[in-house]
């Protein structure tokens, strides 16, 4: 087995001693498993603070994140209605408006009736929107870059091929959970 020791975060113990407690207390367990297991899991929780860090650094919230995301994949004009949003993001339409609200408030999109319809609302990205989103993609891709620098390009495309099977695996296990089990906003 590769040596998985790391520098441990605040009375964090390193994965060696994690696997090695969890195998004194359950005897079950396959180290190799765990090893990945709880390398993908810390991998995760950092690179999720470091977004975030990344995201607060433009004035934006993950959330606000998600939102422009979701609207920039729909494709340009980058527009959807509030009930494709929440359905996208896994949100309840409360939080959606919510959300939405606070993002209008903060120059991020704009909230439209639609032309065609006067009953039904568009969200759109607005020009400041879609700028704070380029930014936060220029800043993930240096640290995904800098993240990634160590592997070749043929590891890179093998992990990528591996964690693709992974998480095909999840999703066909549990296919409900792409969404949220409770709203984070």
């Amino acid at each position: 087995m590769p040596d998985t020791t790391e520098q441990p975060g605040p009375q964090e113990p390193s994965l060696d001693e994690q696997i090695a407690a969890y195998q004194r207390e359950f005897r079950d367990l396959d180290p190799q498993v765990e090893q990945v297991v709880s390398a993908l899991g810390r991998l995760n929780r950092r690179m999720n603070v470091a977004y975030g860090r990344q995201l607060a650094a433009l004035g934006i919230s993950n959330a606000e994140w998600e939102v422009l995301k979701t609207l920039v994949l729909a494709g340009a004009p980058y527009r959807l209605g509030p009930g494709e949003l929440a359905k996208r993001l896994g949100l309840t339409p409360a939080a959606m408006t919510h959300r939405i609200d606070r993002m209008a408030g903060e120059g991020l999109v704009t909230r439209d009736r639609d032309e065609n319809n006067r009953v039904r609302v568009i969200v759109e990205v607005t020009d400041e929107g879609r700028t704070k989103w380029l930014e936060a993609m220029r800043m993930a891709t240096d640290f995904e870059e800098d993240l990634l620098q160590d592997l070749t390009t043929d590891e890179r495309g093998d992990l990528g091929d591996m964690l693709i099977r992974l998480l095909r695996r999840v999703e066909h296990a549990q296919p409900d959970a792409g969404g949220r089990l409770t709203d984070l906003d």
